[in-house]
C-alpha cells in the first residue's frame, strides 16, 4: 500500500478499500481484518493522522481485533501523529481488556508521548483505577514525571481523581 501522502494518486476503488479497512479496525470487524492480514495487509498500516489499525481497534475497545493485529506483527509502540500509543488510548478510555491485550502483546507500560505522559498518568488523571492497578502490576513506574514535572499521583490529585490518587498514595516509593 502507498503512504497517505500519495492518496491523490490512488483511484477511487483503492481509496474506498482503504477507508473500509480503517473502518473495520474502528468497528472491530475481526474476521475481515484477520482475512486481510492473511492476504498480506500490512499490520502497521496508518491513516492520515498516523493512527494505525491497532490504535483504532484499541481506542474503540476491540480487544479481539487488537489481538489479531498483534499476532500478525502490529507494533504496540507505534505512535500516531499526536504522540499517542494504543496503550495510552486504552488507558484514557479505561478499557482493561484492551490494555491487557496490548501489554500481553508487547506494549511497554512506561512508554510516553512527547509530553512525557505515560498510560499510568492517563489512568490516574481520568480516575481509571482498574487500569492503574493493571499497569502497576505490569511494572509501570509511579515515580515517572511528565514534561510539566507531574507524577501520576500529582496528576490524579490535580484532576480530582480520588480513587486513583488513593491507590497511588499507597504505592511504596
Amino acid at each position: 500500500m502507498q503512504q497517505a501522502s500519495d492518496a491523490s494518486q490512488l483511484d477511487e476503488a483503492t481509496l474506498a478499500f482503504v477507508r473500509r479497512v480503517f473502518q473495520s479496525a474502528r468497528s472491530g470487524d475481526t474476521p475481515l481484518i484477520a482475512e486481510l492480514l492473511v492476504q498480506g495487509l500490512p499490520p502497521n498500516l496508518r491513516n492520515e493522522r498516523g493512527d494505525s489499525l491497532l490504535m483504532l481497534a484499541s481506542y474503540h475497545g476491540h480487544a479481539d481485533t487488537a489481538r489479531i493485529l498483534l499476532a500478525h506483527g502490529a507494533d504496540p509502540e507505534l505512535m500516531n501523529d499526536a504522540g499517542q500509543t494504543p496503550l495510552l488510548g486504552a488507558a484514557f478510555k479505561g478499557d482493561v481488556a484492551v490494555a491487557t491485550v496490548l501489554l500481553d502483546g508487547g506494549a511497554l507500560p512506561d512508554s510516553a508521548g512527547p509530553n512525557g505522559k505515560t498510560a499510568l498518568m492517563f489512568a490516574a488523571m481520568f480516575n481509571r483505577e482498574d487500569i492503574a492497578r493493571l499497569l502497576l502490576e505490569r511494572g509501570a513506574d509511579p515515580e515517572l514525571r511528565d514534561a510539566d514535572g507531574l507524577s501520576p499521583l500529582s496528576a490524579a490529585m490535580r484532576m480530582g481523581a480520588a480513587d486513583t490518587a488513593a491507590l497511588l498514595s499507597k504505592v511504596p516509593s
